[in-house]
Order: C-alpha cells, then structure tokens, then sequence
C-alpha cells in the first residue's frame, strides 16, 4: 500500500512539471483585417489655380503741390467726379506775380530800346554792338518772364485726369509743401486685378486669356477679367511671378482683397482617392491596394487637390482595389477582408 502510494505520487509530480514545461498550444494563425475598398476608375475633372488679387484703378495719384506756401484755393468735391485740367488748388503766387509784373515794364522799356536802335542801325545811326546789346536785353527779358511764368505754373494743381476725387486731407489756409497731400484721383471707368502666381505655373497665364475673380466671400459671385500684361521678371524673393487683369465689371473699390481662379485642366480624366488614403512618409506617398486579398503598399505620385478628393497620376491603374479605410491596422502582405466597395459620393458623405 505504501509503494502504491509513493508510486502515484510520483506519477503526479512528473505530469505537474510537463504541463509547466509544455503549455498548452494556442490557435496563432493571421486573423484578416476588415477594410473598406474603392475600385479606381477615371473621372472628369476640372482643377483651377487659387491665387490672392488686389484690386487697382486704372489710374491714381496723390495731389501734391509742386511749391511750398499758403494755399488761397481749395476745390475739392469730395467722392465727385471732375474733369482733366480742372483746377483744384492754388498756392499764394503773390511775389512771384509782382516779379512777372516788373519785369514785363522793363520788357517794355528794353523793347522800345531795341526798336530805336534798330532804325538807328539802318541808317548808320549806331554801331552794330549797340543794337546787339539792346537785343540781348530784350531776349533776356522775355525768357525772365518765361521762368517766372512756370513758378506760377506750379503754384497752381490741376486734375492731371478725368477721375474720381478723394477725401480732403488739407483745408484753405494751411500752410503746404511738396509733401503735403491735398488729396487723391482715381480712374474708375477700368478696374484692373493685380495678382501673383509661382513661377512654376506661368505656363497657364497668356495675354488674352481670362480668369476668374471672387469679388464677394459672402456671395461666392464669380466674375470674369482679361489678363493684358504679365511682369517679365520673376520676383527673386518669392519666386512668384505678377499678373494684372481687367475686370469687366467695375463695381468694385480698389484697394479690395479678391481671389482668383486660373483654370488648369478642363474636363481631364483622371484617377481620384480620397485624401485620407494617403499615407504619407518622409520621401513618398503610398495607397493600399489588394492583391490576392492581401495588403501591398503602393508608392503614388499626387497631382491636384479637390475638398476631399486628390489626384493620382503615377501608381495605380484603373481597375485597382485601393483600401479607404482601416488603414491603421493594415500591414504589408496582412490578410485583408472587404467589407463594402464603396463609391467617392459615399466617402465624402
């Protein structure tokens, strides 16, 4: 009875150090990972370049006077429209009207000399140098009165053209200089849209072609403007290059932010994905794409970007099964089941 017992105990702790050394096998196989998948076909697409403008008149300038002193005239009708040539300011010419006035009695009395002189001269009454000395007088005199005349020219501001006056900075009395600005002109009847693009897009901006122009945020209005001139040289800062465009519709206040819209592909057929299948990386951007109901990862070359969508250029082929979600838990070559195909209306929804 004792060696039974001994026996069996044994037996018992020799199975209690197997079960420790031998534990029992576990079921490891891979277990598929559920995704969601889009089958990659073409689609018309129309992509535009984004591009910030400003909104110039077609002609402006700050009104200043050309000499320092009181000014004696003010006609500034603020926001109204004048004509060219119009008067707007006068500065106080008083000196250099009594220096006009003065040297037009000697003129006078110079020209007088001359003529004397000058039948003197035709009868042998007096030397030639005599007379040539009277004439020079005469012609000194004149062209005295001609530089006088041009001070008083610049006294005097006028509308260099027909516009729209500003707001007035200055009021009569104040006493001006060539800094001081009385007021400012603006050309409305042509609107013009000065905007820039990145010189790797110049190939899309020509002279003639138009583009589109978002005056309003609030209205999302869309109006077109005719490109008439590029800048020939590249700003070497940004690297962009500058663009002005004539806006039809000049209902516009210059100085405004506007955006603008240059169409570069119309009606392409391309392959989109959504944007969240993207999985970037420090040197590339890959899709993944069953094959053989397993994962591969795709190296992708991107083109365009849409709201939710972007283009693919390089990588996949029509037909393709690229996965749009469960993407976390993918892994090269993991088993992949799909759930639902689904479209790129369902996936933005």
């Amino acid at each position: 009875m004792k060696r039974l017992y001994i026996a069996l105990v044994g037996l018992f702790l020799i199975t209690s150090c197997k079960s420790k050394q031998e534990p029992p096998k576990q079921n490891n196989g891979p277990q598929s990972v559920v995704v969601d998948v889009l089958i990659a076909s073409p689609k018309a697409i129309n992509t535009s370049i984004e591009a910030n403008g400003t909104v110039v008149a077609n002609e402006y300038v700050e009104l200043h006077t050309e000499v320092s002193g009181r000014l004696t005239y003010l006609n500034v009708p603020e926001g109204k429209e004048i004509k060219q040539g119009t008067i707007i300011a006068r500065v106080n010419d008083a000196d250099l009207q009594a220096q006009l006035n003065k040297t037009k009695v000697i003129l006078q009395l110079a020209t007088k000399t001359e003529e004397r002189l000058r039948k003197l001269l035709a009868v042998n009454g007096v030397n030639q140098a005599d007379y040539d000395i009277a004439l020079n007088a005469v012609n000194g005199y004149k062209a005295d009165m001609v530089y006088t005349q041009s001070l008083i020219d610049k006294t005097v501001v006028k509308a260099p053209f027909s516009g729209v006056i500003g707001l007035r900075q200055v009021s009569p009395g104040a006493y001006l200089t060539s800094a001081t600005v009385i007021s400012t002109m603006q050309q409305l009847n042509k609107i013009k849209i000065d905007f820039t693009l990145p010189e790797e897009y110049s190939r899309l901006v020509r002279t003639g072609s138009t583009v589109d122009v978002k005056v309003n945020e609030s209205t999302q209005t869309m109006r077109k403007a005719m490109i008439i001139a590029t800048e020939p040289q590249v700003n070497q800062t940004t690297r962009n290059l500058k663009v002005r465009a004539v806006l039809q519709d000049n209902k516009v206040n210059p100085g405004a932010y506007v955006k603008v819209f240059i169409a570069a592909k119309a009606n392409q057929q391309s392959i989109l994905v959504p944007t969240n299948a993207i999985i970037p990386d420090d040197k590339n951007k890959q899709l993944v794409v069953v094959k053989n109901g397993k994962a591969a990862f795709i190296n992708v070359e991107t083109g365009a970007r849409q709201a939710d969508n972007i283009e693919i250029i390089h990588g996949i082929q029509t037909g393709d099964t690229i996965v749009v979600t469960g993407l976390l838990f993918a892994r090269p070559k993991s088993q992949l089941k799909i759930r639902k195909v689904k479209t790129l209306e369902e996936l933005a929804n």
